[in-house]
């Protein structure tokens, strides 16, 4: 009976001590986080599938203004603008000249740009957070869809570097972050988006 009660205590102690770092995890995520109001610079994405072989890789530039601004627009080798403001997403595809927009507010799928720009409460709400190394985070959904299985944030002192994304095919998107820019100045102003003249217009919120 006393061995079976050790092991009982045991087990309950690595279960309190589990959910405890994962706290923490979450608690240094949250305030890393916190310290990034803007940031701004280029991006390399590159496309793995399953068997880790590369399938594409896109380059361009991106702005994020916490919480819930962000623009990621891809150069090459495709022309695409995503951009967000706490009401709507937008996507324009400057090659077909299509504008698509979807409202955000209440939406049960989130983007990993929409979890790196959004707030603390959906953050820990949504996601259980795990370190994974040196400046390494691993978010894992907890509810809702966010469209993906786990995001991984890198850092390197107090910036973002990169992230990690598995899809729900087990597909994998690598982003690099480049020529980072903290300091500069962004406003909701400079992530406004009027839909070009002549495209055409799918609204997913009417």
């Amino acid at each position: 009976m006393t061995r079976l009660l050790i092991i009982v205590a045991l087990g309950l102690c690595l279960v309190a001590g589990a959910v405890r770092g994962a706290e923490n995890a979450a608690d240094d995520l949250l305030g890393r986080l916190a310290g990034i109001r803007q940031m701004q610079g280029d991006f390399v994405q590159r496309q793995y599938d399953r068997s880790d072989n590369l399938l594409s890789e896109s380059r361009g530039s991106f702005r994020l203004l916490r919480p819930g601004y962000f623009a990621w627009d891809i150069g090459s080798p495709d022309s695409q603008l995503i951009i967000a403001d706490p009401t709507y997403l937008w996507h324009y595809d400057r090659d077909l000249e299509t504008v698509t927009r979807r409202p955000v507010a209440g939406r049960e799928e989130m983007s990993p740009l929409q979890v790196l720009g959004g707030d603390e409460a959906v953050l820990r709400e949504r996601f259980d957070v795990r370190t994974a190394g040196a400046g390494a985070y691993l978010l894992t959904p907890a509810s809702g869809d966010p469209g993906f299985r786990q995001l991984t944030l890198q850092f390197e002192g107090k910036v973002v570097s990169a992230m990690d994304i598995v899809d729900k095919l087990n597909q994998r998107v690598h982003i690099d972050f480049e020529k980072v820019d903290t300091a500069s100045a962004l406003r909701p102003e400079d992530f406004a988006f009027s839909p070009p003249e002549g495209v055409d217009l799918f609204y997913y919120d009417e």
